[in-house]
């Protein structure tokens, strides 16, 4: 059952409608997400012709996947921590 804060909202993903429930405050951020996806399937159709939408659907999606993969290995892993912590190490020695 819907809560108040809940919203019904249809999505075109591909040339397909997908019915949607969610919360009214993430509308904005969803219809995002779903204009990028079309935008990454249109670019492999015309990249690929000889594909069907399916699988430029597929391989958008890998595509997306692997952003956030690798978006979630820079956030587990920031590249610079040494550093960071050397910084924090020399004001906190600072402050001391």
């Amino acid at each position: 059952m819907a809560t108040s804060d809940q919203i019904q909202i249809t999505v075109l993903i591909a040339g397909r409608p997908y019915p949607l429930q969610i919360k009214a405050s993430d509308e904005p951020v969803i219809r995002q997400i779903a204009k990028e996806v079309n935008e990454k399937v249109q670019a492999m159709q015309q990249a690929y012709p000889n594909r069907d939408k399916q699988d430029c659907l597929a391989l958008a999606i890998l595509g997306v996947a692997a952003e956030l993969h690798e978006a979630k290995k820079q956030l587990d892993q920031p590249e610079d921590l040494p550093e960071r912590l050397e910084k924090l190490n020399s004001l906190l020695d600072g402050l001391l």
